[in-house]
């Protein structure tokens, strides 16, 4: 939503919303994947019908919130200088720099709906999260139409306006959901246990976790030096970029919930012990998320023109997303291959193996290959997406 608003501003102001979301999710996805550390010790926890490892589980996932946002709040303060060190365009980067200070206030909300949410899908309560994340995109757009543009009086914010909105819609998300799914999660909040304090255990969910944020770092690393290699081709190809990119995380969605779903399913089996439901549910995923990538990559060949439209009116931006998006298309069975199987492998409390492989395809391959098709082959921007 924020890219399709921001294009309709200006090819400088997607591109900047771009960057700036970029740099949001270079240390954001790290604290994400420590809390999926939550996935296996809840839903095993459930499996085996253990109630004060459950509150446990819970309660230590509120003090990693914390602990968490300040950790990540405090990278973004020299957001400036590292993207001008990047040499990100002149025009981009202080635009870019107010769109990741403005995200600081949306921070907690954001941490704490993911630990909520690894929480209630381990107890299968999947309503509550639907409908906070359905009203917070209807708020989204509301915001963004507000302050992005400047109606109700509001002065136009731009990509400024873009952070606020969504910094806004984070905080109507996780409220949302704790209105909703409070039932559920009273029992384990109302009443804390001392030892959910007790360091040793703590740091062991911090060990679990670490490889998981090891293994997004890679990942979005990885898609985020590309966004930084299109910026250096020019500010209507990193616009494209992101055109291209937001497309194809539109899709991840799917089989990155297949996944969760996955982890979660995979995890109780091995907590009742029920091996084979493990195997059974671990095929389902895979059957479910790949199958809806492959459907999704046959759109993307066959409309790129189309999909381009949604994001861009700028010539020069759509031509160059055209000739990305069928690319993207290429990827999408393995990308959701990847997530699932890496998902089912934590349900069962191996967060090492996809880490590993994560930064040996990404960072041994995926970046140096990109790097020479774009520069030294002459491919540009198509060159950093193969």
């Amino acid at each position: 939503v924020d890219a399709i608003m921001l294009g309709r501003v200006s090819p400088t102001a997607l591109a900047a919303g771009g960057i700036g979301n970029f740099y949001f999710f270079a240390t954001a996805i790290v604290g994400l994947g420590i809390l999926l550390a939550l996935d296996p010790v809840i839903a095993q926890a459930v499996g085996a019908g253990d109630e004060t490892a459950i509150a446990r589980g819970v309660q230590r996932g509120v003090l990693m919130t914390l602990i968490i946002t300040v950790g990540v709040a405090l990278t973004y303060i020299p957001v400036a200088p590292i993207l001008s060190a990047l040499r990100q365009p002149e025009d981009v980067v202080p635009l870019a720099r107010d769109y990741v200070l403005w995200s600081i206030p949306g921070l907690l909300p954001f941490f704490a709906f993911n630990m909520l949410r690894q929480t209630l899908q381990a107890f299968h309560k999947l309503a509550p999260l639907v409908i906070a994340v359905a009203v917070a995109n209807v708020a989204n757009v509301f915001f963004n139409w507000v302050l992005i543009f400047g109606n109700l009086g509001f002065e136009p914010g731009g990509v400024v306006g873009s952070s606020q909105a969504t910094s806004l819609s984070r905080w109507v998300m996780v409220l949302t959901l704790l209105a909703l799914s409070w039932p559920t999660l009273r029992p384990y909040l109302r009443q804390w246990d001392t030892m959910s304090f007790a360091f040793t255990p703590l740091v062991r969910m911090f060990k679990v976790g670490l490889p998981v944020g090891f293994q997004f770092t890679a990942e979005v690393g990885a898609f985020g030096f590309a966004t930084v290699m299109t910026g250096w081709i020019s500010t209507e190809t990193l616009a494209a970029h992101e055109v291209a990119l937001s497309l194809a995380s539109m899709t991840f969605m799917v089989p990155m919930g297949v996944a969760a779903a996955a982890a979660v399913m995979v995890g109780r089996a091995v907590g009742r012990g029920d091996m084979d439901a493990s195997r059974r549910d671990a095929v389902a995923a895979l059957a479910c998320g790949v199958g809806f990538m492959a459907l999704c990559g046959i759109v993307f060949a066959l409309i790129p023109d189309t999909l381009a439209g949604f994001y861009t009116k700028d010539a020069t931006t759509a031509a160059i997303a055209t000739v990305l998006i069928p690319i993207a298309a290429a990827f999408q069975v393995f990308d959701g291959t990847q997530v699932i199987s890496s998902s089912v492998l934590r349900g069962t409390g191996d967060t090492r193996v996809p880490a590993i492989l994560h930064a040996l395809s990404f960072w041994a391959l995926g970046i140096p290959f990109g790097a020479y098709l774009a520069f030294s082959a002459d491919y540009g921007a198509a060159g950093v997406w193969w």
